[in-house]
C-alpha cells in the first residue's frame, strides 16, 4: 500500500463537516479515500439522508474504500462523516502504482483481506434485505383484500417511495425486496395490482421480524 508520505505528496488534505456523504453505495469513483482524522459511519442511507442501517465505524488514520477498489467493485457502503473529518483522495493510478511496489506475498495477503471484507459486507447487507422482505410481507398482509377471482390481492394506491418511507427503508431496497418475494412465488402480478398466492408463507416471513 502507499506510505503516508506519498499520500501527502499526491493528495492534498480535504476537510468535510459532520453529515457529509463521502461515498455512496454502488457508485464507482476515480479515486480512493484515505481518512487522516475523524470518524466515518458505514451503512445504508435512508431517502431523507442519514444512515438507516449502521454497520460500522472507521476512525482515522485509515483507508475507507480501498477493499472495494482492490476487488474492482463500486463502493458497497454509504460512508458518512461523524463530526469534522480530514481526508485525502488518492487517484486510482497513484493507488495502483503503490500496489505494484508490494512483494507478491504481501500483495496476496492484502487481496485476501479485501475479499473477506467485501464478503462480510455483502452478507450484512443481505441480512438487512431479508429484514426488508419481512417488513414488506407484513405491509402486504395489512393491506390485503379479497380479489374478485378469489384469493387475496393488494392494490398499491401510493407510490413505492411513499410505501418505502412507511417501512423505514430506501425505495430501491423496497423494489429489491418485492423482486425477491416475486421470485419466491409469494407475490404475483405487475404494476399497481399484486396477487398474494401464498398468504401463509407471507405470514411466516413477517413473523420472523424481531
Amino acid at each position: 500500500m502507499l506510505p503516508l508520505s506519498r499520500i501527502e505528496v499526491f493528495s492534498p488534505a480535504e476537510r468535510r463537516c459532520a453529515g457529509a456523504l463521502l461515498r455512496a453505495r454502488a457508485v464507482r469513483s476515480e479515486d480512493v479515500l484515505y481518512l487522516d482524522s475523524g470518524r466515518v459511519a458505514l451503512g445504508i442511507r435512508q431517502a431523507q439522508g442519514g444512515l438507516r442501517h449502521r454497520l460500522g465505524v472507521v476512525e482515522g488514520p485509515a483507508w475507507l474504500d480501498a477493499a472495494f477498489v482492490l476487488r474492482g467493485r463500486s463502493c458497497g457502503l454509504d460512508m458518512v462523516a461523524e463530526g469534522a473529518v480530514q481526508l485525502r483522495r488518492v487517484p486510482l493510478r497513484t493507488f495502483e502504482a503503490g500496489l505494484k511496489d508490494l512483494p507478491p506475498l504481501l500483495r496476496g495477503l492484502v487481496d485476501d483481506m479485501a475479499q473477506a471484507y467485501c464478503a462480510q459486507t455483502d452478507l450484512a447487507i443481505s441480512r438487512l434485505l431479508q429484514d426488508a422482505e419481512g417488513r414488506c410481507a407484513q405491509w402486504l398482509l395489512q393491506h390485503a383484500q379479497a380479489a374478485p377471482e378469489g384469493g387475496l390481492q393488494v392494490l398499491l394506491g401510493e407510490r413505492k417511495r411513499q410505501i418505502a418511507a412507511q417501512l423505514g427503508i430506501a425505495p430501491e431496497t423496497f423494489s429489491r425486496a418485492l423482486g425477491r418475494l416475486r421470485d419466491q412465488g409469494l407475490i404475483a402480478g405487475r404494476g399497481n395490482q399484486l396477487a398474494l398466492p401464498s398468504p401463509e408463507a407471507l405470514r411466516e416471513l413477517a413473523g420472523r421480524l424481531p
